[in-house]
């Protein structure tokens, strides 16, 4: 037998994957070529194997849910386009003003269509909080009340959403709780949406970086974005919200995270969903808020993005096959990959969500953290 097809099928083997099986988590492949390009590539030959369609998988998040547990990620880590991947972003700044457009460039600003079909009516590209929901618009509609509920929003309080999106949360901070809010994104389709669906123009919407930011802030909130920021602009991200918020203020930050210091993004995630992006570990994140910020609470719920996502897959799928967008076959494998690959992660408690909550000074008499949405449980 090949090495290199030997080497991968005793990998799957001890991660109980197996080569044209009959389960649905096991790999069909129908080029031969693929186990030297694996080996050669990585994870990035993997991912544009299976754009390509040299291999399937009928449960590709059960596949990667098994090859993490397995550590296959970190076996296939020591390829060439890992190391270019760690290369850039150990030597230049990936996410400055300069490049910071790159990813809505490459991922956001594609088709509203396309986002508006996999995420739902809250457009929220965030995982759902699904303590108490059974379907994605309630867990997505928890997280929006949980976030208001852990900035303990009042009418009438100016807060700024950094990388608003859709503009969903922005919506919902005015709507249900009649904040003043002001909502920022580098993504010009996600502010054109943002604008078209407030017509009577009661948030204030910017298509900007956030270091470009001025102003005073009773809240500040950041959802999903913080993973675009670079951990070589971290310390600069804290500064300019610390200067933005108001001593009395909050400050939740809500984003994917590591288990430890990564260099960079997956190649394949890299190259073809978010280019330039990062996860935090929990002391690169606490490294930049020391000294800033006083920590009152720090929330994991890693496990409900794995429910979240496969909540977007089934979208996905569904709203390609009604015509809620067209796309490519090799697109739609992509986002097949993305969507169940990353659930797989999630699955495996490889990657986290937090939510932490920040204060200037430290919330006088103490921070009461929010879980339970119950208000007589929390």
């Amino acid at each position: 037998m090949h090495k290199a097809k030997k080497l991968l099928i005793d990998s799957l083997e001890h991660a109980d994957i197996r080569i044209n099986g009959t389960r649905p988590w096991d790999v069909i492949v129908h080029n031969d070529e693929l186990f030297d390009r694996i080996l050669r590539d990585g994870t990035l030959g993997a991912g544009e194997a299976y754009m390509e369609g040299w291999w399937d998988c009928d449960a590709l998040d059960v596949l990667f849910y098994k090859a993490i547990g397995g550590n296959m990620e970190r076996e296939l880590s020591h390829s060439l386009p890992v190391f270019f991947v760690s290369l850039r972003q150990k030597f230049f700044n990936m996410q400055s003003i300069r490049h910071a457009v790159d990813v809505a460039k490459r991922h956001y600003n594609i088709s509203n269509e396309l986002f508006a079909a996999m995420l739902g009516p809250t457009m929220n590209y965030s995982c759902g909080y699904w303590r108490h929901a059974s379907t994605l618009e309630e867990a997505q509609m928890a997280k929006m009340e949980l976030i208001c509920r852990k900035l303990d929003l009042k009418p009438g309080m100016k807060v700024l959403d950094i990388g608003c999106g859709w503009g969903g949360l922005c919506r919902y901070m005015h709507d249900h709780y009649q904040a003043d809010v002001t909502g920022i994104s580098v993504a010009s389709e996600q502010i054109r949406y943002a604008k078209e669906h407030d017509p009577e123009q009661t948030i204030h919407w910017l298509c900007d970086d956030y270091r470009a930011l001025a102003g005073s802030y009773d809240r500040i909130v950041s959802v999903g974005m913080f993973e675009h920021v670079g951990r070589k602009n971290y310390a600069t991200y804290m500064q300019k919200v610390r200067s933005l918020l108001k001593k009395d203020g909050l400050f939740l930050l809500h984003t994917i995270g590591a288990n430890y210091q990564k260099s960079g993004a997956d190649p394949w995630i890299n190259k073809y969903i978010f280019p330039n992006g990062m996860l935090p570990a929990p002391v690169s994140l606490s490294k930049a808020f020391s000294g800033l910020f006083v920590l009152e609470d720090w929330h994991n719920f890693g496990a409900d993005y794995d429910r979240t996502l496969m909540a977007w897959y089934e979208r996905f799928e569904k709203g390609l096959k009604e015509g809620g967008f067209t796309c490519h076959e090799e697109v739609r494998r992509m986002y097949r990959y993305y969507l169940l690959s990353c659930a797989g992660a999630f699955r495996a408690r490889d990657i986290q969500l937090w939510q932490l909550v920040l204060s200037p000074h430290g919330v006088a008499g103490g921070y009461r953290g929010v879980r339970n949405l119950d208000p007589a449980r929390n």
